[in-house]
């Protein structure tokens, strides 16, 4: 039977779109794997990228590395360990771009560091390029330089919080008996393991705090940090019974000498502090009331993951004017903790 030329276009219709719709499939399939191919080039090419950074940073920090091993046999520390004179720790000064300040820090470290030199070796690590913070550095023949270079951007929690922590690094001084307090606080670091580390900073050691004159109260730095008084004592510490800092007697210790301190109430406590001659105990319910409390005595009101700064098992003390008396503010669940 004989097909009429209009069917024979329909099926050459069906067939020329079939025809299409096969090829264009096969496009969009084509075109779908090239799409990956090309991603993963680039994802391949991004990593290449990244690998020559890192080499970049490592070279640079192997050509420092081998500046750094260099400087230390030039300065014979080698030498000292090989001849028991062993360290007792390095004393690292971070500067970045403030030469003045770090003269003064390093004038005041040599002043005491001259007759121990050999147990507390100097560094000076200089985050950034500042070329005349560099030769501030250089110019001291009895320290180690060493250069933090920041080849990608520095990440922080919150803005500007390295920044002002490098801007305390430089600008401290030491105390008189600053090494012989570190050489006798290593022992305790080395035999008690509950201790993460030993600082000579003390965050309530405020000039209003030891006097009668206050701090001013404008920003954070003048309010705080500005007053800390420099401790201008000698005390032998070496020769100091230091075994009563240790986890098991502290503990007992501290914890008798909170509850023997006379408890105040009251929303006005810490006026009625002002007229104790002996330690007194003022108890903090949550944030917002220590750092009511804190204020009035013009103290750190830093809380940070659910308790004050510098608090050991929720309490926080300081010496108050000129006394040796103390003030303890207390946690809802401090004595407990204490034990007492």
């Amino acid at each position: 039977m004989a097909r009429s030329p209009c069917d024979l276009r329909i099926l050459l219709l069906a067939a020329a779109a079939a025809f299409i719709y096969i090829q264009e499939k096969s496009e969009n399939q084509c075109t779908s794997q090239l799409r990956s191919l090309i991603d993963q080039v680039s994802s391949q090419q991004e990593k290449i990228v990244a690998l020559e950074e890192m080499k970049i940073r490592q070279d640079e920090e192997r050509v420092h590395l081998k500046i750094l091993i260099q400087d230390l046999e030039k300065r014979s520390v080698q030498t000292l360990v090989n001849n028991n004179v062993a360290p007792v720790a390095a004393v690292v000064v971070m500067a970045c771009n403030r030469p003045d300040y770090l003269q003064r820090t390093v004038e005041s470290i040599l002043k005491y560091q001259t007759s121990v030199a050999s147990k507390f070796p100097l560094f000076i690590s200089q985050d950034g390029i500042n070329g005349e913070v560099k030769k501030k550095a250089l110019s001291y023949n009895e320290i180690t330089y060493m250069q933090h270079l920041d080849l990608e951007p520095v990440r922080t929690e919150r803005p500007g919080e390295l920044i002002a922590y490098y801007k305390i690094a430089n600008d401290m001084e030491i105390a008189p008996d600053f090494f012989d307090y570190f050489e006798a606080a290593a022992k305790l670091l080395d035999n008690d393991k509950t201790i993460m580390a030993v600082s000579s900073w003390n965050d309530n050691g405020q000039k209003q705090l030891f006097t009668t004159q206050g701090s001013s109260m404008g920003q954070f730095f003048r309010q705080y940090l500005e007053p800390i008084k420099l401790n201008d004592a000698h005390i032998k510490w070496n020769s100091e019974d230091l075994s009563y800092l240790k986890e098991d007697k502290f503990l007992i210790q501290f914890g008798k000498d909170v509850a023997s301190a006379t408890p105040l109430h009251g929303s006005d406590a810490a006026l009625k502090a002002h007229n104790m001659d002996a330690d007194v105990r003022i108890q903090y319910n949550d944030q917002e009331d220590f750092e009511r409390i804190a204020r009035q005595f013009g103290i750190f009101e830093e809380w940070k993951d659910g308790i004050p700064r510098t608090a050991y098992k929720g309490v926080v003390v300081f010496r108050y004017k000129s006394s040796r008396r103390r003030i303890y503010l207390v946690g809802p669940d401090s004595l407990s903790q204490l034990r007492v």
